[in-house]
């Protein structure tokens, strides 16, 4: 069991300033669009949902869509990513520059397709969830952009290969859990991947 962090909005500032710097024109980008502890139970629920307010004020265009790069769904119910995409064109005014989504305290079991859709997306926390399958993170080896990414809390963190999977499989990490991705980590991580593929390639053999 993990609890949410009293410092989560001093890290969510420094990585959302980290986030917008790394975006073309990022520095037009305000607060977060959060919908963290609302009870949302599905994606379609936040759709009625008014965002929470914050320090820095939310800015609207003029078809009323928020002028923001990151989404906060964390701290809900929410069990599967179905109309994700639906519930991120609904919010935002540049839907393809989403780059920091917060879905950390929900009921995810898995690692939805729909997020490999999400060309742009820089920051992903996932932790605090059920995801069971560790071969899953394979799946977001499809954003080039990802550098930042949480999972700590679920299931898959008790495997012994946990953090030398998911760094294997998304090489260009900077950052897991909240701790960076050190360069003995990255030379363990491929030895790790290289021995891993050797023997399922001894197995296959065998039969």
């Amino acid at each position: 069991m993990i609890t949410q962090s009293v410092d989560s909005t001093v890290i969510h500032h420094y990585v959302l300033t980290q986030v917008s710097e790394s975006i073309p024109g990022g520095n037009m980008y305000g607060a977060p669009v959060d919908l963290s502890f609302k009870h949302i139970s599905s994606l379609e629920d936040a759709w009625t949902e008014e965002p929470s307010s914050s320090l820095r004020p939310l800015k609207k265009n003029s078809k009323m869509k928020y002028l923001s790069c990151s989404l906060r769904l964390n701290n809900n119910n929410v069990a599967d990513l179905h109309n994700l995409q639906r519930t991120v064109n609904h919010f935002l005014a540049e839907p393809s520059q989403l780059a920091w989504l917060d879905l950390s305290f929900n009921k995810l079991s898995h690692i939805d397709q729909a997020l490999c859709e999400l060309h742009e997306l820089r920051v992903l926390y996932l932790h605090g969830n059920n995801i069971f399958i560790l071969s899953e993170v394979d799946k977001l080896e499809v954003l080039p952009y990802l550098h930042t990414i949480t999972l700590h809390g679920n299931i898959i963190d008790t495997n012994k290969a946990y953090r030398n999977r998911v760094i294997s499989a998304l090489p260009q990490l900077k950052t897991m859990d909240f701790s960076a991705v050190t360069l003995q980590e990255r030379v363990m991580a491929k030895i790790w991947h290289l021995g891993n593929k050797r023997c399922r390639g001894s197995k296959g053999t065998l039969q």
